[in-house]
């Protein structure tokens, strides 16, 4: 958890960790599902990315956003699979994923 008095420049340390910290205990909210069935991402998508994530960045204090190059469909085609995670609480909260051709929109070189 980011506590919100934290300074500004340990919040900007946070957001754009080089090594996240893997999530292996984590709670799906209902949106999280319905939004994961209409966007074809699989469970085991999730836990993927959530075990071992290329990158992580925080978007406030509390969520954190875990995103990893992933193949999808036939034929593959690499997509950047993001996952919001309120990670302030036991278990982990899963908000919400989404998969975007557009890598290059969010991926941090350097992280």
């Amino acid at each position: 958890m980011i506590p919100t008095s934290m300074p500004t420049s340990r919040i900007q340390k946070l957001a754009t960790m080089s090594e996240p910290s893997p999530i292996t205990e984590y709670r799906l909210t209902d949106h999280a599902q319905l939004e994961m069935r209409r966007r074809h991402i699989s469970e085991a998508n999730i836990a993927q990315v959530l075990a071992a994530p290329d990158q992580a960045q925080a978007v406030r204090p509390g969520r954190v956003v875990y995103q990893s190059r992933v193949e999808f469909g036939e034929p593959a085609q690499i997509y950047l699979l993001r996952i919001f995670v309120d990670i302030d609480r036991r278990p982990a909260e899963v908000v919400t994923a989404y998969r975007t051709s557009k890598i290059e929109k969010y991926w941090r070189e350097g992280s």
